[in-house]
């Protein structure tokens, strides 16, 4: 089993650590397209820049700010792109946070669920393409919507370059799709995966009508990781694992098959 999950638009920078190595992460094929975006990611914000003209440099700051959507009262992140290359690293499950990764807890699993976290979970990041949760990474702000200078869309990027990568970590098991749309535009399962696709939606229901909150969306998938790697099960299909998910407290309902796999809408009534 592969499951899939977005990356958290805020992240815990790392107080120490050793700096960043491309060479210490996993799917190390993807290493040269890592390289082409941390290049174009670093000197957008001032990895090459001249310290001697601050003025323009501060130009040249805002600028970055723009193209990355951060607001000017956050102009640290920009800088702190800026350093990744000496920037200290932590392991992927410490720096991403938000909701999905506070529900998910992985360093609150027993031992056991915590090895399985490290096989079955991959977060797909606009800067790394795919990470696993022990890889050493910094914190860095970059969203998958960016288009970055000498290098175009970040999006477009990975679909050239992720999909080996997915597949050699999915092997022959299910594939379960947690991704927010905008990473899954970064690779799409293709149509001979599908049998062995379940993307999961999560509604939130309430006086009988059905909506997606994104907090209950991001609560409610990260407890349903979290359960999944406690209980151990393997399901193959789509329709195992919603029966899993059933056995372990979801109310879970199952589309129609598509050429893109299955998808299941978990209904909570709370978060």
């Amino acid at each position: 089993m592969l499951i899939l999950l977005p990356p958290s638009e805020g992240k815990a920078a790392p107080r120490r650590g050793k700096p960043l190595d491309l060479d210490r992460l996993t799917n190390p094929a993807l290493n040269p397209a890592r390289a082409q975006v941390l290049d174009a990611l670093t000197a957008l914000c001032g990895g090459d820049h001249d310290p001697s003209t601050p003025v323009q440099n501060a130009i040249l700051v805002e600028r970055a700010a723009d193209v990355l959507g951060v607001g000017h009262t956050q102009l640290d992140l920009v800088r702190q792109n800026a350093g990744l290359r000496t920037a200290p690293t932590a392991r992927a499950d410490r720096v991403y946070t938000g909701v999905l990764y506070e529900a998910l807890d992985v360093a609150g699993l027993t031992a056991t669920a915590r090895r399985r976290a490290a096989t079955r979970l991959g977060v797909v990041s606009s800067l790394f393409g795919l990470v696993r949760p022990g890889d050493p990474i910094p914190a860095y702000r970059l969203s998958g919507d960016v288009t970055l200078p000498g290098l175009g869309p970040v999006a477009a990027h990975w679909r050239a370059h992720l999909g080996p990568a997915v597949h050699d970590a999915l092997g022959g098991g299910l594939l379960v799709d947690l991704r927010s749309g905008t990473y899954a535009a970064f690779w799409r399962p293709p149509p001979d995966l599908a049998s062995r696709v379940a993307t999961v939606r999560v509604l939130h229901e309430r006086d009988g009508r059905r909506t997606v909150v994104s907090h209950f969306n991001k609560a409610t998938k990260g407890r349903i990781v979290r359960a999944v790697l406690e209980d151990g099960a393997n399901p193959r299909t789509p329709a195992a694992f919603a029966d899993q998910l059933r056995d372990l407290g979801w109310k879970v309902e199952e589309d129609e098959p598509t050429r893109r796999g299955t998808q299941l809408d978990v209904v909570v009534d709370e978060v």
